[in-house]
């Protein structure tokens, strides 16, 4: 059931015949989103929460009928984004705001369910919403205006385990009449402030309660705001097609039926409609225990392999693991599953298992280069570095540019001390892929041990800058 804009108009005709919206009930509708709970995060967001709540209570004062949904799995996320279609009609003003994790890919923005498995750029389209389909959907069903507001430029925990990415988000091609706005510049990233609220829905709230006289205004307002309180360390990006005035202002009542009033008098103060009810949110999914970061970039140094029923057993119950295995079950042939629960097992310090899976996936592909790729960092990581060695020229045979591969054989060699080879490897894939942060704090580190101290301070005072976990992340490897 949702509480919106016909029931406030019922309500509000029953309490007084001379007072009622003065737009049809239903012409502002919006969808509230805020994702904190992910998994593969090593904790969960703080501001996601409270910012849709408050924003969905202040979207319903100025006369939209909203649904918020929190902490949104991928099935939940297409429910509520068919519902918001369904309740556009022509005409309408469509607002949609999301607060969690973002991500570009192909040049697109694409919000992240809560439950999203991603370990593959590819994945990113598959198990992301992208804002690009959401305007033209809701461009396509009539909506006159469109406003996305997206909090969600946040470094996240998915971008480590591919690299043909930009942080931050991309660009919009939005339909005629639509209004973007991002919490943060074009492939740039904010953090958490920590606080009850982020800064972005902080200052927009702000704004919105000092209305002005158009929708521009206001983002206006919130985006210089949030520049000055941020020191110009956060910049939002604005994007407009609007063609005609429009103001999330608390829209004006009129009197219906009522005789024009002489000017001397004044008119009647209109009847106070009953405060509505907290919104009605889409049901939260109980969070899974936190996961580890991937194998392929782990934030914390790793753990041992599991042993023991108790240990194994938990592994078993884990819901990823749990799918993936229920997969198998019906399908042993089943690489991708099979390739997957590897990544799972090794992100979660379970090595033996993850290299039996990969084992198994290239017993089914022997040409599955990411297969030897993971398998070669899993056995690096233990130790096995001849054996890793090799996986490493085997993806490398295969795809002799691939540049994941150059990075792990270059740690492969950076832990067998065979720091001129790894200067080769992580030169040959920075030359590929430039933001490659472990090839360039690995390079320095090479470089360092080499004898040549100035250059490679140099290379891990660049990498660390790019990312302060660079750091933790060559300790999880053994690498210090």
């Amino acid at each position: 059931m949702r509480i919106g804009l016909a029931l406030v108009a019922i309500l509000s005709l029953a309490m007084s015949p001379l007072t009622a919206w003065a737009a049809e009930p239903g012409a502002r509708v919006a969808l509230v989103i805020g994702n904190a709970k992910y998994p593969d995060s090593d904790r969960p967001l703080k501001e996601p929460i409270n910012d849709a709540r408050e924003l969905g209570e202040e979207l319903k004062r100025a006369g939209f009928d909203v649904e918020v949904g929190e902490n949104l799995g991928g099935e939940a996320m297409r429910r509520a984004f068919d519902r918001l279609y369904d309740r556009v009609k022509p005409g309408s003003v469509a607002l949609l705001f999301f607060s969690g994790f973002g991500i570009q890919s192909n040049r697109q923005s694409y919000l992240i369910p809560v439950d999203a498995q991603i370990w593959t750029e590819p994945d990113v389209r598959r198990d992301g919403v992208s804002l690009e389909t959401v305007l033209g959907e809701i461009h396509s069903r009539g909506a006159g205006i469109k406003v996305a507001l997206l909090d969600a430029s946040r470094r996240n925990p998915f971008e480590r385990r591919f690299r043909s990415f930009s942080a931050g988000l991309a660009p919009v091609i939005a339909p005629n009449g639509s209004l973007v706005m991002y919490s943060a510049a074009l492939s740039s990233v904010v953090s958490d402030n920590g606080g009850e609220h982020g800064l972005f829905v902080a200052e927009l709230l702000k704004a919105l309660r000092a209305p002005a006289p158009s929708v521009e205004d206001t983002l206006n307002r919130t985006r210089l705001a949030i520049n000055r309180a941020s020191k110009s360390e956060q910049v939002p990006w604005v994007s407009s097609s609007l063609t005609e005035e429009f103001s999330l202002a608390p829209r004006p009542t009129v009197a219906l039926n009522a005789p024009p009033l002489p000017p001397s008098i004044e008119p009647p103060t209109p009847a106070a409609v009953p405060a509505q009810p907290a919104p009605i949110e889409i049901a939260k999914p109980a969070a899974p225990p936190p996961a580890a970061k991937p194998p392929e970039q782990p934030a914390a140094a790793p753990q041992a392999a599991p042993d023991g029923n108790s240990s194994e057993l938990a592994l078993a119950e884990d819901p990823t693991i749990k799918a993936l295995s229920d997969k198998l079950a019906d399908n042993p042939e089943d690489a991708n599953a099979l390739y997957r629960r590897g990544q799972v097992y090794a992100s979660k310090g379970a090595y033996a298992l993850a290299v039996q899976d990969f084992d198994a996936t290239i017993k089914l592909n022997p040409r599955d280069v990411e297969a030897y790729n993971n398998r070669c960092w899993v056995r690096t990581v233990i130790g096995d570095l001849t054996a890793a060695l090799k996986d490493c020229n085997e993806a490398l045979r295969l795809r002799p540019n691939f540049a994941d591969a150059l990075d792990s054989r270059g740690l492969v060699n950076l832990k067998n001390g065979q720091t001129k080879n790894a200067i080769a490897d992580f030169d040959a894939a920075l030359k590929i892929d430039p933001r490659l942060t472990s090839s360039l704090y690995g390079r320095g580190l090479a470089k360092q041990r080499n004898g040549a101290a100035a250059e490679g301070d140099l290379d891990v005072a660049n990498a660390k800058a790019m990312d302060p976990n660079i750091v933790q992340e060559f300790a999880g490897y053994g690498v210090r």
